[in-house]
């Protein structure tokens, strides 16, 4: 078995069901270099446990998910998820300071679905500007960058009202790009038919602060948040997509990040080998000139 592209990052969704411990120690026994890491299990040992526990590993750690969820209207609800994102601000910034050289600090943000009775999309994206201008200076002054998250549009009413990468861009315009940029992730824009120019638009602008892929395979099962596939297994053509992230200048780890049941319900150092194996063959090729 060939060693495993040295920029891979498993994002420790895709290994759901491993605690840190055994996340890390997967990782590194499948030849893994980098890993992202979730803020439950994070949080399961305490955030000192777990930096020292990233740091004994000698992992870069690649991104913080998630935060988020800012689209609630103005009341006790809203503070409370704006105070929980400066306590997800702060955990980045402390896991990134233990992870390995060349380690990064960025906080994936997940924008919010529509309020429960609402309909007022444009109102629910001016939501989330606001609630990442009241987060930007907590972000600069720890040296984390906000990264903004598109989603596929078949979650814009309950998930994540930012559906493509040209509407994260347009929010992260306000915004210094080493303190607010977006995540490229290519599940829920390889669709887009302005894909290419918005990854060149997000180069341009500095923006791209995490790069990941996974694949999009039809039949969706019943929850579509569950569809998500190995590279290689399904439809995206991974090629120009990384190209443009490539020729944007960006020299970061690419993360790996599955959600599906089955995959989460295989032996954890298995899934690794086998997201190693498919960034090897689909993703792989396209990161030499």
């Amino acid at each position: 078995m060939n060693a495993p592209d040295p920029r891979l990052s498993i994002n420790q969704a895709t290994i759901k069901y491993a605690d840190l411990a055994t996340a890390l120690r997967v990782t590194v026994e499948a030849g893994v270099q980098a890993i992202g890491l979730w803020r439950e299990p994070v949080q399961a040992v305490g955030l000192t446990e777990a930096a020292a526990m990233l740091a004994d590993s000698g992992l870069r750690f690649t991104t913080h998910c998630r935060g988020g969820f800012f689209t609630i209207p103005e009341g006790p609800a809203r503070r409370a998820s704006i105070d929980d994102n400066r306590v997800a601000i702060e955990e980045a910034a402390v896991l990134a300071a233990a992870g390995a050289e060349g380690s990064t600090a960025t906080l994936v943000l997940v924008a919010g679905g529509l309020p429960e009775g609402s309909r007022d999309l444009v109102g629910a994206r001016e939501r989330v500007r606001d609630a990442i201008g009241e987060l930007a200076p907590d972000a600069a002054a720890a040296g984390v960058t906000l990264a903004i998250e598109p989603l596929h549009p078949m979650y814009a009413s309950d998930r994540c009202v930012v559906a493509t990468l040209g509407q994260a861009l347009d929010i992260a315009a306000d915004f210094d790009p080493a303190v607010v940029g977006v995540t490229v992730d290519t599940f829920h824009i390889w669709w887009d038919p302005d894909v290419i120019s918005s990854i060149q638009r997000a180069g341009r602008e500095r923006r791209i602060a995490t790069y990941q892929v996974c694949d999009w395979k039809t039949p969706l099962p019943l929850d579509v948040l569950l569809g998500r596939h190995y590279p290689g297994e399904g439809v995206i053509d991974f090629g120009p997509m990384t190209r443009a992230v490539l020729a944007s200048g960006y020299d970061r780890d690419i993360e790996v990040e599955i959600f599906n049941e089955k995959v989460w319900a295989t032996d954890p150092l298995e899934v690794v080998r086998r997201t190693a194996a498919g960034f090897g063959s689909a993703v792989s090729p396209h990161l030499t000139a």
